[in-house]
């Protein structure tokens, strides 16, 4: 390898910037105090600090205040009238701007990571790890092979986010020309088909399956997976024959950024990938979660009562928060503060729970909640959406109802899922698993704090908002406790149980493969058995089974899952509830869909969380408005950057 002597800030490696924040800016060099960047490789020990600061890109999305997660509308927190806490929010709301640009990849402003920093200390990782001295040369390959998948996965990262990117390929020498500094941005298809190549380059050096003392670090499973997740939005609507969107979009040359004609053969390459990553996956002792240990005290008598249940709502409140579980392809770690999703989504701890444990805001804020339109996202408990499954009465769906005592024969089947006599709406009776497990409502069970809570969200009530805590309130009345560990209590770090936030999971894979095959052979069995081992876990009828039956749902969508187009929505529909709110997953499937500017521009809507009681906490109330553009499908960049680099393209609408 051809080595060249540069010489560097001696912070670098140790947690300080390589160099200004984009792939424009020019290193600047300080004759004092330096060291030759060799030396950061001349040992083992050193080397593998170079490898974790590479790691130490990937996006921060634990953390609520630069999180991508709350992208779309299926999360809602503070009601501010100006800045809020999360950017992505802001960005649902309208706020983004050329100026200060939020969630910025590119730059690494407000919020977001600068990935082309990160791309830059890949390429000088990449250019200096062949150099260490007590290393074996597999254990070299390997990681070289994590650096450059982790190289291929930052540019996709911001493909996905401002389309046309500019391509690091290789690190900018020294006495670089302004031709080698000043570069312009890719097309997109020429972006992808890098990214495919590196991964391609990469996997075969990874080991297939990380141990248990790294986890985290990308294997060949996690790598296929992600892979795999490129290729379906490489062939999906957004990217895939985009004409009506960006056939004006034009780069120095004067052709398209945009692939413009549809080709129906990037279906196929998805789904060749796709079947790749299920098959090592399997291999592997990858697969759908079933949580396996003895259930909570509180729930014991639930569990001999209602057994099937119980069963299945444990398979899906613990299907997150089970650390490193089975269906756990890739996570993400992270140490814990104040800001930590887990954190702010968790309710406070109620007085009189939680014999002699103290309470701090900071483990358990009570902050971000769900929107209204989570509520009737879920199905029925027939499988079906709302609006198509006969048996529910949306009339009557806002009437205020009390739940039946613990002695009456009805109330056996609602163990574990709702209290006895307490007062709520019919939209919450005869829901599915996923409804009770994933959400934390009025009349329901909120498992944390290592004790089961009797949740009213009443103001002034267990899970309410309350005049001791006047900052810390679910704005909707609605909880997300889905990444609430039931044993996570709140007087300290110590006292948190972590687990990876999952970037990649079975299901993902199992919902993905699904859409590839409705594309490209339409309905059919294989497609269905997909959804259904999904389906299945969540305890719900298979879906060619309800869909065809005339006594459930509504005659104008009978058989809906015969007809490519409808069974689309179905699939994205199952998307948009088993993986509701983790990873901006419904964010990015409406968006490469094409579907994002029609999803996202509605108000959010909640119940009124200063009803102190039923009658006036069950209305139904704006709580934000958003405004998502056509100009918010690509993220604008800087316009420091554009003042720098001239030879950048800006994207449309900024």
């Amino acid at each position: 390898m051809k080595r060249i002597r540069q010489i560097i800030l001696i912070g670098f490696l140790l947690g300080t910037v390589l160099c200004n924040s984009s792939c424009n800016k020019y290193l600047d060099l300080v004759p004092d105090n330096v060291v030759i960047l060799e030396n950061y490789f001349s040992r083992r020990e050193s080397a593998w600090n170079t490898l974790s600061k590479v790691y130490s890109y990937i996006p921060n999305d634990e953390d609520i205040t630069q999180t991508s997660w709350t992208l779309g509308d299926e999360w809602i927190g503070e009601i501010s009238t100006n800045r809020g806490i999360s950017v992505s929010i802001d960005i649902m709301r309208g706020l983004q701007n050329s100026g200060g640009t939020l969630l910025s990849l590119w730059d690494g402003t407000s919020g977001g990571k600068s990935l082309y920093e990160g791309i830059r200390s890949a390429n000088i990782f990449l250019d200096y790890i062949d150099i260490v001295e007590d290393m074996t040369p597999d254990e070299i390959a390997n990681w070289k092979a994590q650096v450059k998948f982790l190289k291929a996965y930052f540019h996709f990262l911001l493909l996905r986010q401002y389309g046309p990117v500019v391509i690091m390929d290789k690190s900018i020498p020294l006495d670089a020309v302004s031709d080698d500094l000043f570069l312009r941005r890719n097309k997109v298809e020429d972006c992808f088909n890098f990214i495919i190549n590196l991964m391609n380059e990469a996997i075969p050096d990874l080991t297939e399956r990380a141990s248990i003392s790294n986890l985290g670090q990308i294997d060949r499973v996690a790598a296929l997976a992600i892979k795999a997740r490129i290729m379906l939005y490489r062939a999906s609507p957004f990217f895939n024959g985009n004409r009506s969107y960006y056939e004006d979009f034009l780069d120095h040359n004067g052709e398209p950024f945009f692939p413009l004609d549809y080709k129906a053969e990037k279906w196929q390459d998805a789904l060749d990938a796709v079947e790749e990553a299920i098959t090592l996956c399997e291999t592997n002792g990858l697969g759908l979660y079933e949580y396996d240990k003895n259930s909570y005290a509180y729930d014991r008598e639930d569990f001999a009562l209602n057994n099937n249940i119980m069963k299945v709502l444990y398979d899906l409140r613990m299907l997150i928060v089970d650390p490193w579980n089975k269906e756990v392809i890739w996570g993400k770690t992270y140490a814990v503060t104040n800001n930590i999703l887990t954190s702010a989504s968790n309710i406070i701890l109620p007085i009189g729970y939680g014999d002699g444990i103290t309470n701090s805001v900071s483990f358990s804020r009570q902050l971000f909640g769900a929107s209204y339109r989570m509520l009737e996202r879920y199905y029925t408990k027939n499988g079906l959406p709302l609006s198509e499954d006969i048996t529910f009465d949306s009339y009557t769906k806002y009437d205020i109802i009390t739940t039946p005592g613990i002695e009456d024969p009805e109330y056996q089947a609602l163990r574990g899922l709702l209290q006895p006599g307490a007062d709520i709406v019919k939209l919450y009776m005869d829901r599915e698993p996923r409804f009770y497990a994933n959400l934390g409502i009025t009349g329901g069970y909120w498992r944390s704090h290592a004790v089961r809570i009797n949740s009213l969200m009443f103001y002034g009530s267990d899970g309410g908002a309350s005049p001791n805590f006047p900052s810390n309130f679910l704005c909707t009345g609605i909880g997300v406790q889905k990444f609430a560990h039931p044993e996570a209590k709140s007087d300290g770090y110590q006292m948190q149980v972590k687990y990876p936030l999952p970037i990649i999971r079975m299901a993902d894979l199992y919902l993905m493969k699904a859409e590839i095959l409705n594309e490209i052979n339409g309905p059919g069995p294989d497609v269905w058995a997909e959804i259904n081992k999904i389906r299945r876990r969540a305890g719900i009828p298979d879906v060619e089974d309800v869909w065809s039956d005339a006594t459930l749902v509504n005659p104008r969508s009978q058989n809906n899952h015969l007809d490519k187009d409808k069974l689309r929505d179905i699939i994205l529909q199952e998307r948009g509830i088993e993986l509701a709110f983790e990873g901006g997953n419904r964010f990015w499937d409406m968006h490469r869909q094409k579907r994002a500017l029609i999803e996202f521009s509605s108000s959010i809507m909640g119940w009124d969380y200063s009803g102190f009681n039923a009658e006036y906490f069950f209305a139904v109330t704006p709580v934000q408005t958003r405004r998502f553009l056509f100009r918010d499908l690509l993220w604008p960049i800087s316009v420091d950057e554009i003042n720098i680099n001239s030879n950048l393209i800006q994207n449309p609408g900024w």
